[in-house]
């Protein structure tokens, strides 16, 4: 199935804008008759959400729009995807501006009615030169980005996709590191397998040690041999038996496979720098250099700020068909969000957007509510895992409180064992004896 999805010759995609029904209509059977792929959309707005989803590779607008123009969509699109070609659909009273926006950087124009092999002619010449890539991209399709830094990652990511190479992916919290595990999966000859994420933090160790190796040694989520993809991710939380366990493991199963059944391919993902905890003794050195024969480590998202406008798009596209209604924001805020630090990364942006979907009680979101969300300082909000941390501290810090510091309790209340309760204690640098006290 994988193989039949490259080989196949991808079809053009065709991105069509006009607020007129009838047009719009017209356009798109023609272009569909022509075997084109062809989203028709009626607002600049709705053309700015599509083209991140829908990766056109050619855009044909209507110039005369209300809210946002052709121009206006023209200079949105050249800032994004500066390669992009785009025709300009105007009436004969506006063929100047048409002149002018091919000027700007419209590839050509073309006066209404639009005659059927003058359209083709033209969408046939702007494909020679389109800067969206012809390949086939279904394995890439959650990850939006412009980023030259980025796409270094992604070809790194498919490179490693075709062969069984081990992978480790590191960055930090909310980069997008299972994002791109799951990408090297669907490039792979291991797609139609099953993809399975295990998260090693605050998970108790012996069902850690059966969910990764099984209750007998088989049949766990690493000793399988379905062939898929395993990603462990928090590899730096990885008791230190485990992480024996692992290297015996990876002793057996090179990382290149050479027939069926196979082993799953392991990919590690860890936010925590892995040379320092060697070098503190909390992390093998034979295992780190066993995954890490692959390395990919991703930029945070203040390295990238050009992506932040296509992400706010992204994310507003979701919220929409998500909730039935649609917002947009106003200019002024999309360039406060691309000021902002975000420690929390892509996870972080996330949350803003939808929170300010969530208070803006117009259309347009504004810069006023944009600014109370992330606060005056960059670093208002704190990041997932900041907040996961609090979370959790607060938490043992009450259940101890209840029980008066009997760890024994506290555990069973906890549903964890003490040993893995000790250890959450001493990662939150709290202890026992401290509410004891508080109870005489």
């Amino acid at each position: 199935m994988n193989v039949s999805k490259k080989d196949a010759k991808r079809q053009a995609k065709i991105l069509v804008v006009d607020d007129d029904p009838g047009l719009l209509r017209l356009l798109t059977i023609r272009l569909r008759s022509e075997s084109y792929e062809v989203e028709p959309v009626s607002s600049a707005a709705d053309a700015l959400a599509a083209a991140v989803r829908f990766r056109p590779d050619l855009v044909i607008t209507d110039l005369r729009m209300d809210k946002m123009d052709g121009m206006g969509l023209l200079k949105e699109l050249q800032a994004r995807w500066p390669s992009l070609k785009v025709i300009i659909l105007t009436a004969h009273g506006t063929i100047p501006d048409a002149v002018r926006a091919t000027q700007g950087g419209a590839f050509g124009f073309l006066t209404k009615p639009v005659e059927k092999q003058e359209l083709l002619e033209h969408v046939r010449k702007a494909l020679k030169i389109s800067g969206m890539p012809a390949i086939d991209e279904e394995w890439r399709a959650g990850i939006v980005t412009r980023s030259s830094l980025l796409e270094e990652k992604l070809a790194q990511a498919q490179t490693a996709a075709a062969s069984d190479a081990r992978v480790l992916l590191t960055g930090e919290a909310g980069v997008g590191k299972k994002l791109f595990a799951r990408a090297i999966h669907d490039a792979s000859s291991r797609a139609g397998g099953p993809f399975q994420v295990v998260t090693v933090a605050e998970t108790a160790e012996r069902e850690l040690e059966r969910t990764l190796f099984g209750p007998d040694g088989t049949d766990g989520a690493l000793t399988a041999t379905h062939g898929g993809t395993v990603v462990v991710d928090d590899i730096a939380d990885l008791p230190a038996g485990l992480q024996v366990r692992l290297v015996e493991l990876l002793k057996d199963s090179p990382a290149s496979g050479d027939g069926l059944p196979r082993r799953p391919r392991l990919i590690a993902v860890s936010r925590r720098d892995l040379t320092q905890l060697m070098v503190s003794g909390r992390f093998r050195e034979d295992l780190y250099y066993r995954l890490n024969v692959v390395h990919i480590d991703l930029p945070p998202l203040a390295r990238r700020r050009e992506d932040i406008p296509l992400l706010v798009a992204h994310f507003l596209t979701l919220l929409a068909a998500e909730t039935g209604s649609r917002k947009i924001y106003a200019p002024e805020a999309v360039e406060l969000l691309a000021t902002v630090d975000w420690p929390g990364n892509v996870h972080q942006l996330q949350a803003v957007v939808r929170q300010n979907v969530a208070m803006s009680p117009a259309e347009i979101i504004s810069a006023e509510i944009t600014q109370a969300a992330v606060g005056e300082g960059p670093n208002r909000l704190p990041s997932f895992d900041d907040a996961r941390d609090e979370f959790t501290r607060n938490y043992l810090m009450q259940i101890l409180q209840i029980t008066g510091g009997n760890v024994s309790q506290a555990a069973r209340l906890a549903k964890r064992n003490r040993t893995d309760f000790y250890k959450l204690l001493a990662r939150h640098q709290l202890s026992s004896d401290e509410f004891k006290s508080r109870t005489n």
